[in-house]
């Protein structure tokens, strides 16, 4: 590639994902959180939490969205049901930092210091964008690692090739075009009245035949 050409695309791709930045802003300031990391689904966010404490397992209501117990089997952890009528949000570990679950959760203010929640804007969240979700937290350290785990490894800031990239990262970042229209809708969403969902939106999970093979399965991974 000529050197004028790859300095205009890296410019260009910086550029670019300077809207993920402000939506990250955006939100964080929203819900009252120090950072925010962009992902492109929730599922992927509570998944880079517990890649980060490195966790043996998760804690999953038997009510919920299905992809966050398919995490177990996609992490080669186990997997623990418990009854619980959540509101909102869940925790999904007992030990090291907690991590939330607020895939639901529309409101101004809301985010609980010493955790890392997970939120989501599929279609048919609140603030809809198709897909897409974000992590909340208050450590400025576990939000750099948090970021180069979304962009393979690398930091978004400067152009891979010239980054000696130390850790493995998992291609799971935010379109500009996502954030973009995250900021489109933004105003509109804080001025509407969220849906208040029940526990009863979700079936229980835990009698589904997949859970309940006595066989290893990897079923195909649904993300929010």
């Amino acid at each position: 590639m000529n050197k004028d050409i790859e300095k205009s695309f890296f410019k260009n791709e910086l550029m670019s994902f300077e809207a993920v930045k402000i939506f990250e802003n955006k939100v964080a300031e929203f819900y009252g959180a120090p950072y925010a990391v962009a992902v492109d689904a929730c599922t992927h966010g509570i998944e880079l939490c517990v890649r980060l404490q490195n966790l043996s397992y998760i804690s999953v209501p038997k009510r919920t969205y299905i992809s966050v117990p398919f995490l177990a089997n996609k992490l080669k952890i186990n997997l623990e049901w418990r009854d619980e009528e959540w509101q909102d949000y869940y925790k999904v570990n007992n030990h090291f930092k907690p991590i939330y679950d607020a895939a639901v959760l529309w409101e101004k203010d809301s985010y609980i210091p010493g955790s890392f929640m997970c939120l989501s804007f599929q279609f048919q969240k609140h603030l809809s964008l198709g897909r897409g979700g974000m992590i909340l937290c208050d450590d400025k350290t576990a939000a750099i690692e948090l970021k180069k785990m979304v962009y393979d490894g690398r930091l978004p800031e400067i152009p891979w090739r010239d980054q000696n990239i130390e850790s493995y990262g998992y291609h799971y970042y935010m379109t500009p075009e996502t954030a973009q229209l995250g900021l489109d809708k933004f105003d509109d969403a804080v001025k509407t009245k969220p849906k208040q969902w029940v526990i009863t939106d979700w079936p229980d999970l835990s009698k589904m035949k997949v859970f309940n093979k006595e066989e290893g399965i990897d079923p195909y991974l649904q993300t929010r």
